[in-house]
């Protein structure tokens, strides 16, 4: 069982919100709406995904890390970090 089990009902729902808001951004662009209004909610909808990712950062490192064997834990913390930092330059 993955660690984001518990909160899967929930990571579900911020990805349809998020499914909903790129939807609203093509209905937007469709329309030629004012660019600034269509950047402000593609900040909204990348500012979702990053919750989204932070979410599943967290039930990570207390799921598969923290109940992890002590041999194992170099490499998941190493696989952890690496995942942070791609989310930090995103």
């Amino acid at each position: 069982m993955r660690g984001y089990y518990e909160d899967k009902d929930e990571l579900l729902a911020r990805l349809r919100k998020v499914e909903g808001q790129v939807r609203g951004l093509q209905r937007m662009i469709e329309r030629d709406e004012y660019c600034i209004d269509i950047l402000t909610q593609i900040t909204a909808a990348s500012n979702a995904m990053k919750k989204v990712a932070v979410a599943l950062l967290d039930d990570h490192i207390r799921n598969c890390i923290v109940d992890a064997r002590s041999g194992e834990q170099p490499d998941l913390v190493a696989e952890a970090t690496a995942a942070i930092e791609r989310l930090v330059k995103s």
